[in-house]
Parts: C-alpha cells; sequence; structure tokens
C-alpha cells in the first residue's frame, strides 16, 4: 500500500505539472522516466546503505567541522552575550554563514569552484534532455546561491528566450545554496538535507521539463561565464565575509517579521474561528500531504508545516518541525524534511526577479510575469523530492 500510494503521488504531482505545461506535445517522457529512476536510486544509496551512510557521515562531519571553525570567531566577537546552555539562533546557525561563504568566495577565486560547476552540468546535460547552459545554472544555484548565479551568466541574460529564462529560474528557486546548507544541519539531520539537495536538482529538471518543453539549438547552448573584475584575494575574501553577514542578517530580519506576524494572525484566527491560521492551512495542505506518504493521523500537522514554509521560508518552518510539539514518526519527519530543503516561497519570486532585474531590466520583467508559475513548479518539485523519499522510508 506505501509504495501504490507513492506511485500514485509521482502520477499526481507530473499530472498538475502537465495541466501547467506551455506545450504539451513537446514533453519529453523520455529523460523524465530516467531522472525519475536515478532519484530512486540515489534515494536508496544515500538513505539504505552501508555506502550512503559513510557518504552522510563524512559530510556531515565536514560541515561540523566548518560551524566548529566558524564558532571560534563568533564566540571571540559575541562570546558572554549567551547564557550557559543556551544557543542563540542568531548565533549558533545564521552566523556560521559568513565562513562558510568565505570558503565559497576563496574556491571561486582559485577557479576550483566553476570547474567543478562545468563539469557536473557537462554530466547532466547528457540525461536530462535540456542544455549545457540549464545544467551548468542548476550547479551553480547550489554553490554560489540564488541570486548571485545570475551574475555569472550577466552576457546571457539578454539573449535567453523566456523558455529557457524560466528554467534556470526555476533551478535556482527549486535548489538551495551550499553557504547556508550548514544552517539547514542543526535544525535537521543531515541525511536528509543532503538527500534533498541531490533530489531537487533532478527533480527541478523534470518539472521543468513538463511546465516548460522546448529545444535549445546547439549554437546557442554556450555558457559564457562572466570574467570577475580583478581582485586581490584579501580584497576578495572582505567582499565574501560582507556578502556572508548580510545574508546571515537578512534572514534574521525575515524571521523576526514574518514569525513575530505568524503568531499575530494565529491569535486573531484563534480569537475569531477559534482555530489557529496554521491549523487551517494544514486542513488545506493535508492532502498533499497524503499523497506524499504522510499518514493521515499527521497530514494535519504536516500540511501546516508545509504551508509555513510555503507563505514565509523554510527557515521558519525548519523550527516549526524541530522546535514544535509535533508528534512525527521518523517516516514522516524525513518526508517533512526533504520537502523544506529548498526555496519554494513567495519571498524567493521577488529575491530571483530583484537580482534579474538588476542585471537586464527587461529580462527581469518576463521573470515578474511568470513568478507565481516559478513557483508553483518549484513546490511541485520539492513534493516530488518527498514523495521520492516515501519509498525508501
Amino acid at each position: 500500500m506505501q509504495y501504490a500510494l507513492s506511485v500514485l503521488g509521482i502520477f499526481v504531482v507530473l499530472f498538475l505539472a502537465w495541466l501547467a505545461s506551455s506545450n504539451r506535445k513537446e514533453v519529453k517522457y523520455k529523460p523524465i522516466l530516467i531522472m525519475i529512476v536515478i532519484q530512486i536510486i540515489l534515494s536508496i544509496l544515500l538513505l539504505n546503505t552501508k555506502f550512503g551512510f559513510i557518504i552522510i557521515q563524512g559530510i556531515s562531519a565536514f560541515f561540523n567541522k566548518l560551524l566548529e571553525y566558524a564558532g571560534e570567531g563568533i564566540s571571540f566577537v559575541f562570546g558572554g552575550m549567551a547564557n550557559d546552555g543556551e544557543a542563540p539562533f542568531f548565533l549558533t546557525v545564521l552566523l556560521p554563514i559568513v565562513f562558510i561563504s568565505v570558503l565559497i568566495g576563496i574556491l571561486q577565486y582559485l577557479k576550483i569552484l566553476p570547474f567543478i560547476m562545468n563539469g557536473i552540468g557537462w554530466l547532466l546535460s547528457k540525461v536530462n534532455g535540456m542544455g549545457r547552459l540549464e545544467s551548468y545554472n542548476a550547479v551553480a544555484s547550489l554553490m554560489v546561491g540564488q541570486s548571485e548565479v545570475f551574475i555569472t551568466l550577466k552576457k546571457q541574460l539578454g539573449l535567453l528566450s523566456k523558455q529557457r529564462l524560466y528554467t534556470l529560474c526555476a533551478s535556482a528557486m527549486s535548489t538551495v545554496s551550499m553557504s547556508i546548507v550548514g544552517a539547514y544541519m542543526t535544525m535537521l539531520k543531515p541525511e536528509y538535507v543532503v538527500t534533498a539537495v541531490v533530489l531537487n536538482l533532478f527533480g527541478g529538471f523534470i518539472i521543468a521539463s513538463i511546465v516548460n518543453p522546448y529545444e535549445v539549438n546547439p549554437d546557442e547552448d554556450i555558457i559564457e561565464i562572466r570574467d570577475q573584475k580583478k581582485q586581490s584575494f584579501f580584497e576578495m575574501i572582505g567582499e565574501y565575509i560582507l556578502d556572508g553577514f548580510k545574508v546571515a542578517v537578512i534572514v534574521g530580519a525575515m524571521l523576526i517579521g514574518f514569525i513575530a506576524l505568524m503568531a499575530g494572525i494565529n491569535h486573531v484566527f484563534e480569537l475569531v474561528f477559534t482555530i489557529s491560521f496554521q491549523t487551517l492551512l494544514g486542513y488545506l495542505f493535508s492532502p498533499i500531504a497524503l499523497i506524499m506518504g504522510i499518514p493521515l493521523s499527521e497530514a494535519v500537522s504536516a500540511g501546516g508545516i508545509m504551508a509555513t514554509k510555503l507563505v514565509t521560508n523554510e527557515f521558519v518552518a525548519m523550527m516549526d518541525l524541530s522546535g514544535g510539539n509535533h508528534q512525527f514518526s521518523e517516516r514522516t519527519l524525513g518526508i517533512l524534511s526533504v520537502f523544506l530543503v529548498s526555496f519554494a516561497n513567495f519571498s524567493s519570486i521577488g529575491i530571483i526577479t530583484g537580482a534579474v532585474k538588476s542585471l537586464n531590466e527587461e529580462q527581469g520583467n518576463v521573470v515578474a510575469g511568470f513568478g507565481l508559475k516559478l513557483l508553483y513548479g518549484a513546490t511541485l518539485v520539492s513534493i516530488l523530492s518527498g514523495i521520492i523519499v516515501s519509498f525508501v522510508l
């Protein structure tokens, strides 16, 4: 029954993507089937094998060590602000982003990161039925971030068709930046974070192939990485330190606003309707939770967390999942954790639109025009990743 529901869930997600397709006759089903099989194999490898356990342990140990190093700098500047035994969210979860951002900058400066992005992008293009540019962009979004990735493609933005631009933006919204993966691992189990990152990479191509099918002209499939302005090594480090700190502060500010707003809305709804706003959203999203393989007894609570992620951001939902009084089974925790690891929320529409518009105003207006469709597709990617994981948990 469990597997039958998961199979049904996959068909429902693909059907919902097909309903929003801009050209249903052009959808290529063979690459889609291949990528779904790859997703299932990777899920089994990462979550149900000894080899996968070793990989997860290695990645987890790596990020734990990075967080440990970051803690040295944080302790020097903010030591004594927290009482013994307390772990303020801003200090322990958000500020380590600064250090990880510096490491990404160093890898970028040494040309190691572009080499990795191009290599993995080339491999992906062999199985996803899309161009090298789309494949590169998906990997680059994961490495450098959903807004920063467009800077690397500034030369080509003005030359892209609406269809290709949609796919690039969908990849940026469906993945997450490596600079905050460590922050996620402080709230969710590392195995679910790593699995979600991998699944979303392929899931973005699957949904985009249905929602937005098109043919790529090989002559136009050229990747021109923008030459960064000449900087000294220490200038670059300073820039990435400030960029990382800006991200930490912005995420912190959004959390303050969204959590306070959610608390206020919940209180008003409880006074007027005797039910919280999150519980109401939970009922609305419970059918989606069911097709993801979450039991009926947990579907409403799970639906509330999923809805919270969509209307606020993934950090708010992760805090609710890890710190709330939910009595979820381990399987449900795994499915929800994978669902939450993406940038698919309303605020991302503004972030991506603003990033593109700052580089090319005309193309930014195009992105704004399909913003809701972008969010729709990215949410389907998260749902699909949750369903794939339900096969193996």
